[in-house]
């Protein structure tokens, strides 16, 4: 009988360092390798993490965070692209070791080029996020210049509610008065 590897964040943590220039993720056990992202997708991800922590800072209601490390389990740590947490939430989901261990209320993910790392945004960490109780998943396609926007349905679990393209604004129910026009997260981009 066959045995599948599964991989931990101990596993993880035994890697000799430096690792190299890639991003390490564990999701349902299967570890998952991509390279360091484009300029393209930092930029973005810059502009969404800038919006939001402007606004926490006029309305002190949470904070943005660029790629922290959330760890839900020894076999589920992934490393999100930007996420905002509202302020009461922060000392329960931060844990002693300055990683998130529970879901932060916002999740955002800036679509990496290829079919692997699009079908990992798109469909397995959509699951994860969705079981492990994210409120609201932003999916940037900086390529096609539109964000997917999942919010938490009827049924518990993430369900897309609207495209937003440049002529768009991002708005959210767990940000009262945050707007932010999708075109400005795409300006100069080539």
């Amino acid at each position: 009988m066959a045995t599948t590897l599964r991989w931990t964040v101990a596993d993880l943590e035994a890697l000799p360092e430096p690792l190299d220039d890639k991003r390490y993720e564990i999701i349902d056990g299967e570890l998952y390798v991509s390279t360091q992202p484009s300029y393209q997708h930092q930029l973005v991800c810059t502009r969404v993490t800038l919006a939001l922590s402007q606004w926490s800072d006029q309305t002190g209601e949470g904070e943005a965070v660029f790629a922290p490390g959330v760890v839900f389990a020894v076999e589920e740590a992934v490393a999100p692209d930007v996420v905002w947490t509202r302020k009461e939430r922060l000392p329960l989901v931060l844990g002693d070791d300055g990683k998130f261990h529970l879901a932060p209320d916002l999740v955002v993910e800036v679509l990496s080029p290829g079919p692997s790392n699009e079908q990992r945004d798109r469909e397995i960490k959509l699951r994860l996020y969705s079981r492990r109780g994210v409120q609201e998943y932003w999916l940037v396609d900086w390529r096609q210049r539109l964000v997917e926007v999942y919010r938490r349905g009827a049924g518990d679990t993430l369900e897309r509610v609207a495209i937003r393209t440049v002529r768009d604004a991002l708005e959210s129910p767990l940000l009262p008065g945050f707007s932010y026009p999708v075109a400005r997260l795409f300006a100069g981009l080539p």
